[in-house]
């Protein structure tokens, strides 16, 4: 099925699946519905993957409070099963976490950007101040940095004459105590020397060009002469970003690393496009910069929707739905001043007894706030709950950043929740007898 902005039509498009986000979990859970042989309608008004910064957390830091980190992940899972038993991750098995990690990577390796997976460990990798992160999944384009880091060898860092929020010096001088043999070094783009300011998109995209990366690398390969790894921002391409890294590497005689930036971000961006270019090859019907308008259950026959920009442009009939809208940035959640509110369904929210009790007195206090682990409470099929504590319905699923008892940002496990929760929802609708064969 192609991806196209509908028109309305009185007849309903019908499909076993309805997945309501474009995020992490919205563009996993389709992946999912589809690789198990559903029929699958995806809706999203913009999406969130473009601010991801293109490495693949599992989880990195718990308990979040003491700020201790893991260089074992599956050992940091167990931990966390223990101490919080109604996080999402205690109700999905590393099994199902490790099949989600794994269709997902073959999918984007399939979609022309592959990911290295960390096996039983997290790998560390620099960041944009020159601060260490932690992460598990990391494009290939990154793939390098956590060796330069282990290594701290002879290792340039270089920025771009008018791009602003990486900068090579601060990165360096970050980390002189500790690596004497980093160097920053700035250097002019091709083509850009008159600019004040330059922006990723326009040198990723020029770099797709051969002709563009020669004269990329005759700017800078008189500084790679005495050194083993080049940290430079992320802009290796955006469809050919392999092609891109190897030549670069092969004319250069060095390693290339990609370091993670702030969002909106080019691996983002990668991501967005690969997810939108390959899903509909899987089948997934992508409706793209609409929302759904309403909602409605139809007794345990499933779902149906309106769907549009302001007015409603095409109807869709499910049997199930996975709810992936999200957070507050992304519309799921929804703000007064009384309570926190789901905004498609009116399901009720787990958050906390009063206004008063949102936040802890201190901004950046190290547990976080309550706030921060608002969200939908779900049975251990990551259907949501109603006010009696029982399944809302027998066919709709919640995913990603909208579940409760969870703060995936500090505990950086963003983009690893969307993926498993995604993975045990469709999973247990299948498994309920009414999916498709797995």
């Amino acid at each position: 099925m192609s991806n196209q902005n509908p028109t309305e039509t009185d007849k309903p498009l019908e499909c076993d699946m309805m997945v309501i986000g474009a995020g992490m979990a919205g563009m996993a859970a389709a992946l999912f519905a589809a690789h198990r042989g559903l029929t699958t309608v995806l809706v999203g008004e913009s999406s969130e993957v473009i601010f991801a910064s293109g490495l693949l957390d599992l989880l990195g830091v718990h308990p979040v409070a003491a700020q201790k980190a893991w260089d074992d992940p599956w050992a940091a899972l167990a931990s966390l099963r223990r101490d919080e038993p109604e996080h999402p991750y205690a109700r999905i098995p590393d099994e199902d976490i490790h099949s989600a990690f794994g269709q997902v990577t073959d999918f984007l390796a399939e979609a022309g950007l592959p990911y290295t997976l960390g096996g039983d460990r997290n790998r560390r990798l620099l960041t944009s101040l020159g601060t260490e992160k932690i992460s598990y999944a990391l494009p290939r384009t990154m793939d390098a940095g956590p060796e330069a880091l282990a290594d701290r060898g002879a290792c340039l860092i270089m920025d771009i004459r008018g791009l602003k929020g990486f900068s090579a010096r601060q990165i360096a001088f970050a980390r002189k105590a500790d690596w004497p043999g980093i160097r920053p070094v700035r250097i002019a783009f091709p083509g850009t020397e008159k600019q004040a300011e330059v922006y990723t998109e326009p040198l990723a995209r020029a770099l797709e060009v051969e002709a563009q990366r020669e004269t990329f690398a005759a700017v800078l390969d008189p500084h790679v002469r005495d050194v083993d790894f080049v940290g430079m921002p992320a802009v290796l391409g955006i469809y050919r970003c392999s092609e891109v890294m190897a030549h670069l590497e092969a004319r250069l005689g060095v390693r290339l690393f990609e370091i993670p930036s702030f969002p909106p971000c080019i691996p983002g961006l990668r991501l967005k496009e690969a997810f939108e270019q390959y899903l509909p090859r899987r089948g997934v019907r992508m409706i793209t910069g609409r929302r759904v308008l309403s909602a409605r259950f139809e007794g345990r026959e499933g779902f149906f929707f309106e769907v549009g920009a302001s007015d409603v442009q095409l109807r869709v009939r499910s049997r199930a739905t996975v709810l992936a809208s999200g957070r507050f940035l992304g519309g799921g959640l929804r703000s007064d001043r009384q309570r926190v509110r789901e905004t498609l369904f009116g399901l009720p929210v787990h958050q906390p007894t009063g206004r008063a009790e949102w936040h802890r007195r201190r901004f950046l206090n190290p547990a976080g706030h309550p706030l921060n682990r608002a969200g939908l409470a779900v049975d251990d099929g990551f259907r949501p709950l109603d006010t009696n504590g029982r399944a809302a319905h027998p066919a709709l699923f919640a995913a990603g950043t909208i579940l409760s008892h969870q703060d995936w940002m500090r505990s950086k496990c963003g983009s690893g929740l969307a993926m498993a929760s995604a993975y045990a929802a469709v999973k247990a609708f299948c498994e309920a007898g009414i999916g498709g064969a797995g």
